[in-house]
């Protein structure tokens, strides 16, 4: 049984930084090709924000969040992570770490986490 579970969110004035981790249980980690974090705001789709790929960790990033996130991964803590900076009231959303045995951006990931709050104050 996989389970992926977040932390990190909160709220966190405009222009501030939060740092969301999402482990990962389970002895599939090492098998999961592609990881990232989606985030669904109020009314609004559910859309992604970050992937990192493969052994050599091809990162991908939505053009929103481009130069103020990073998304990494560390295989020994079965952990990946999303470092927010520069935080806008536009990135509030329930951020949700995901993760599939094969090279995906979008779409239907094989495993979601229950998502983590981020609210950001302007």
């Amino acid at each position: 049984q996989v389970r992926l579970v977040e932390s990190g969110g909160g709220l966190v004035q405009a222009g501030g930084s939060l740092r969301l981790a999402c482990i990962a249980s389970g002895r599939m980690f090492s098998s999961f090709t592609s990881m990232g974090w989606f985030r669904q705001a109020p009314g609004k789709e559910r859309e992604v924000v970050a992937v990192i790929t493969g052994s050599g960790g091809t990162t991908r990033y939505t053009d929103s969040v481009k130069g103020r996130f990073t998304i990494s991964r560390d295989n020994f803590k079965n952990s990946v992570y999303l470092q927010m900076n520069s935080l806008k009231s536009e990135d509030t959303a329930v951020y949700y770490c995901v993760a599939d045995r094969s090279i995906r951006y979008q779409g239907n990931y094989e495993y979601w986490g229950q998502g983590t709050q981020v609210t950001v104050s302007s």
